[in-house]
């Protein structure tokens, strides 16, 4: 494997910290954080320096890419302290377009913009990503860094990163609120607090490793599962009644992506 080239990480929090971590196991060699954070010091380690401002950063430090992963409402303070580094710029702020970006950094910087999700915290995310101004190498190497945290998709029409906002990057969210009914029910139904939990967990986690190791779509693993005129079909009946559960879905994204735009204006 390639040692990845050196590397400024503006900010590290969650998603931030998620990459860095995917980088250290692709042979990071350099790289520097800046967080003003106490939290963000315990990020350091070989080849790792964090410091607290861009004024600190060293003279001859040149990176490749610069990561922006700090809160969107904190772009226009920080982001023109990096206009005059030579390199691809990454952002994973949500709702900063490259519009906006181009005009803290300069018209001519190459950008990527990116949505992760958190599953990312687990090399198990995905992140999908429009670049504007940007080379062949300089797409591969963001290609690279992004896949640190899971899959990579790229599109080529930036509208399309509000419903991707509103499907993966608040997805997670969907399947952790599934799993909290899931527990609720057995609940209802007489099962221990304990015994509720297990099953609902173990049952998204292992679905979910089932369609990840399935050639089949998820269509086809629901059918294989429902026996007709048995227990399953029968709550299956009563969730698709009227179109309801998918019903509130398409109107669910479409709030979801509705509120991205409105958001990226």
């Amino acid at each position: 494997m390639t040692a990845l080239p050196s590397i400024l990480l503006v900010g590290g929090g969650r998603m931030g910290s998620a990459l860095l971590a995917g980088w250290r196991e692709q042979r990071l060699t350099q790289a520097v954080v800046i967080d003003p954070s106490p939290e963000a010091a315990k990020l350091a380690g070989p080849g790792v320096t964090v410091l607290k401002v861009a004024a600190e950063i060293p003279a001859g430090f040149a990176p490749e890419a610069v990561i922006l992963a700090v809160k969107p409402q904190m772009a226009a303070a920080a982001l023109p302290a990096y206009a005059r580094f030579n390199a691809v710029f990454i952002s994973i702020m949500a709702g900063k377009t490259v519009a906006s970006i181009a005009q803290l950094l300069g018209q001519q910087t190459a950008i990527v913009r990116a949505m992760p999700n958190t599953p990312a915290a687990v090399r198990q995310g995905i992140t999908v990503a429009f670049p504007h101004n940007v080379s062949a190498k300089q797409r591969d190497l963001a290609d690279t860094l992004l896949a640190a945290a899971g899959d990579v998709a790229w599109v080529e029409d930036e509208a399309l990163l509000d419903p991707v906002t509103a499907i993966s990057g608040g997805g997670p969210a969907y399947v952790f609120l599934l799993t909290e009914l899931l527990e609720q029910a057995g609940l209802d139904q007489g099962l221990s607090p304990a015994l509720a939990r297990q099953l609902a967990r173990q049952t998204v986690i292992g679905s979910a490793a089932l369609l990840a190791a399935s050639e089949e779509d998820a269509a086809q693993l629901r059918i294989n599962v429902t026996s007709p005129g048995g227990t399953t079909a029968e709550a299956l009946k009563l969730l698709r009644a009227d179109d309801a559960l998918p019903e509130i879905f398409r109107k669910a994204i479409q709030a979801a992506t509705e509120r991205s735009r409105a958001l990226s204006a």
